[in-house]
């Protein structure tokens, strides 16, 4: 137990790790907005339900409006003594029904999501057809000009390691450094669904959605694959393709190699 500023005895703050899945078709992304209702409003509306107080929610990715995801990661601070993983439990219970807890668990107080060093999974998914699906029109982008994977395959490759993706980020004046290490970049064929799927060290803003794009106009013969190492020397938002919309979009998942329990996978 701690002594409050008055001398008395008071409970320990505990922080809360939340892994958080969401259908983000009807929010204005992750982060709270003043225009609209965001993941993260909605998870502290839940807890002050649950714990008749607010509190302050921090998420890894700050996932943009329609965006989706299966695994992002949220911490809270609290001093209630439920026991941690219950928390999902109890938070289900207040949240909308196109937000789930999947996880909950006690890590360190110092424990910050943006600061610890992790691998982050984007999965983009094109559904290709002579017309479009109605069920998966949330979950995907649509498209009837045929795609060449191969082409799109190999364009892919010049973008794994590590580069400057100044070209591949909307407003690249946010970021301190629009360097980034990109570890998988590979194309999945899913029936007449493609999965565009990347995981890297972190990614800029409109990021996988510019390479979406980009790939697709690869695969469409409007650029030649190695065409995307000159974008990278470019350095000129200009030099790359479209922003794929954010419907296909969705954050799979993250892992910490560095926690102590070892990899922590956000799915």
């Amino acid at each position: 137990m701690a002594l409050d500023i008055e001398g008395n005895f008071s409970a320990p703050v505990r922080r809360i790790r939340l892994t958080v899945a969401y259908d983000g078709t009807n929010y204005h992304g992750f982060q709270f907005q003043t225009n609209g209702v965001t993941i993260q409003s909605c998870l502290e509306d839940a807890l002050f339900q649950l714990l008749g107080q607010r509190v302050r929610v921090i998420g890894a990715s700050r996932t943009d409006t329609g965006v989706h995801a299966l695994g992002n990661v949220a911490v809270f601070d609290t001093v209630s003594r439920m026991d941690a993983e219950k928390f999902s439990y109890a938070l289900n219970r207040w949240l909308p029904e196109d937000i789930r807890i999947q996880k909950a668990e006690e890590v360190d107080p110092e424990w910050h999501p943006r600061k610890r060093v992790s691998r982050k999974t984007y999965e983009y998914r094109i559904y290709r057809g002579e017309f479009p699906m109605p069920l998966r029109r949330f979950y995907s982008y649509f498209t009837y000009r045929p795609l060449d994977v191969e082409r799109m395959r190999r364009g892919a490759a010049y973008l794994v390691g590590e580069h400057d993706f100044y070209s591949f980020c909307q407003e690249p004046s946010r970021a301190q450094s629009t360097v980034r290490t990109l570890y998988l970049v590979e194309l999945e064929e899913q029936g007449p669904e493609l999965v565009i799927r990347v995981q890297g060290n972190g990614f800029l803003y409109h990021m996988v959605r510019i390479l979406a794009g980009t790939l697709m106009e690869v695969g469409q013969g409007k650029r030649e694959p190695e065409s995307i190492r000159e974008m990278l020397s470019a350095r000129d938002r200009n030099a790359a393709g479209p922003t794929a919309p954010a419907c296909g979009l969705t954050l799979v998942g993250y892992e910490f190699p560095e926690d102590p329990c070892g990899n922590r996978n956000g799915n």
